[in-house]
């Protein structure tokens, strides 16, 4: 299994490839792509999609298929709304040297000492 920095690294990677890297981006516009993708699974959600449903949409039928057909099919729902979160914080990470891992293993610890259900506020 890879780590999270090499997935990191590797989303970095295939970000740079198909071109996303060609003009630097700013912090702002990275951090709005990632709001995107999170507002993405909120529509998924408020449209009635389950959590855990997944679909492919196939551009060449122009359809929607509960399996891939071929490797142009695009997984689709909430599932792959978070996985696209993750890839846009793992490429950022990556682009501005941020060690993703080491920052996860110390925020978990801290987190583990905070008080139950601090700061109290609710959605």
């Amino acid at each position: 299994m890879k780590t999270i920095n090499e997935l990191a690294h590797e989303a970095h990677r295939n970000a740079v490839a198909k071109g996303w890297w060609d003009e630097d981006r700013s912090f702002g516009e990275i951090i709005a792509l990632i709001h995107s993708e999170a507002s993405e699974a909120l529509e998924d959600y408020r449209n009635g999609r389950a959590i855990t449903e997944v679909w492919y949409e196939n551009k060449e039928l122009k359809t929607r298929l509960h399996y891939p057909i071929s490797p142009n099919c695009k997984p689709c729902g909430i599932p792959s709304e978070l996985a696209d979160i993750v890839i846009r914080v793992f490429d950022a990470c990556e682009r501005y040297g941020i060690d993703l891992e080491q920052a996860i293993t110390e925020k978990m610890a801290y987190n583990a000492t905070r008080p139950q259900r601090h700061g109290g506020k609710v959605l």
